[in-house]
């Protein structure tokens, strides 16, 4: 196989199960050139063909894909890396993570782009609760088997500059060095040590969306909705950091009534000196988590859960509202993303340098040897 690096040029990617594009903004960010990616979603599909007006973008089921023809498509003779996130609904902690779901075996068809391009590097992200699997193990093994290194961490995104708490578990194989996972650029808020010191500290829900305007413009995704009265009701009884229990018994639901216990989260309200907790698909609904605006009587926006997702305010987003949300909420951190990669690159620079001596070394062997052939 060929193991050269292109010095002149991004090393480039293919982003598997892409969704909206969150990993690939952020690989992107970092240096490295899209030149494909994939998804099942037709709204995700439409997100990336109106940003990424030069690549393949291939919809439908990937277990369906001839990757031979799928590598007429592409515009480069071979592939970099492969990226991707196979959906993580079997291993979620929030599923009910039945051992034999279909959806645990999508790794496979993310490995057979592997085994395929051979590239480089390989990147897979998921949920934390992947590495405590069977799948885990077979994915490093089939990994090692085709030659890469592998080394898997569970990061926290927050601890990278994006203000959210979010964790994923990244695992990145390599077969031109030994990967590394980026070490934190921020600190705990509060916990300043001799180790943090030349760290930031996390960024915050008000770093993030304070300047939008609190009463949503409709523009750019920054839409609200339209509460019925006894909703915005209850929106006002719910200090920031507050919850459902903070609702008076008279505009509690029923099923909350009889539920004195459970998550602390729900109809939660964020603060403005905190990061968020994890967004997920439904966080314009805020039965389903903490979501309220941490001012404004109202549920966060789209371009509100964007910017937590680290999302550019110039990146498009198509679909209906549903569709955008669950683009947004499925998406991996931007910055989290570059942050990994800024890391995988050194691995290919470090390629790259050791080419560039070499030719100088060639170079000035050649020009010794051959010193007596100069006039």
């Amino acid at each position: 196989m060929n193991n050269k690096v292109n010095t002149t040029k991004s090393p480039t990617f293919i982003d598997l199960f892409a969704g909206a594009g969150g990993l690939s903004i952020g690989l992107e960010q970092a240096g490295f050139k899209l030149i494909a990616a994939t998804d099942w979603d037709h709204w995700s599909c439409e997100t990336l063909r109106t940003n990424h007006k030069d690549i393949v973008v291939e919809e439908g089921d990937i277990s369906t894909i001839d990757l031979e023809e799928f590598k007429k498509k592409l515009s480069v003779p071979e592939v970099d890396m492969i990226v991707g996130g196979p959906p993580c609904q079997g291993f979620s902690a929030l599923g009910k993570r039945l051992e034999n779901d279909p959806r645990n075996q999508l790794w496979r068809y993310y490995m057979r782009f592997v085994k395929c391009f051979y590239p480089k590097v390989f990147l897979m992200e998921n949920v934390p609760e992947l590495m405590k699997s069977q799948e885990f193990i077979e994915i490093k093994s089939t990994a090692e088997r085709l030659g890469y290194k592998v080394e898997a961490k569970v990061l926290h995104a927050v601890d990278y500059g994006v203000p959210q708490k979010r964790k994923r578990a990244i695992i990145i194989g390599s077969r031109i060095g030994s990967p590394k996972h980026p070490e934190p650029t921020h600190y705990t808020l509060g916990q300043l040590s001799i180790e943090s010191y030349q760290k930031k500290p996390w960024r915050t829900v008000g770093d993030a969306i304070r300047d939008l305007p609190l009463e949503p413009t409709g523009e750019n995704w920054h839409v609200g909705r339209n509460p019925t009265a006894k909703s915005l009701a209850r929106y006002k009884t719910v200090p920031p950091g507050g919850n459902r229990f903070n609702l008076p018994i008279e505009l509690m639901p029923n099923c909350w009534i009889k539920k004195k216990t459970g998550s602390t989260d729900v109809f939660g309200r964020l603060e403005w000196g905190k990061p968020s907790l994890t967004i997920r698909t439904e966080f314009f609904k805020p039965e389903k988590g903490r979501y309220l605006h941490p001012q404004a009587h109202r549920p966060i926006t789209v371009r509100e859960a964007a910017r937590l997702q680290t999302f550019p305010d110039s990146y498009i987003l198509v679909g209906s509202h549903i569709n955008v949300a669950k683009q947004v909420g499925n998406a991996v951190p931007c910055e989290l993303a570059r942050n990994v990669a800024l890391e995988i690159l050194k691995l290919f620079e470090a390629v790259s340098d050791e080419i560039k001596q070499k030719s100088v070394n060639r170079e000035s062997s050649f020009a010794s040897d051959f010193a007596y052939l100069q006039p």
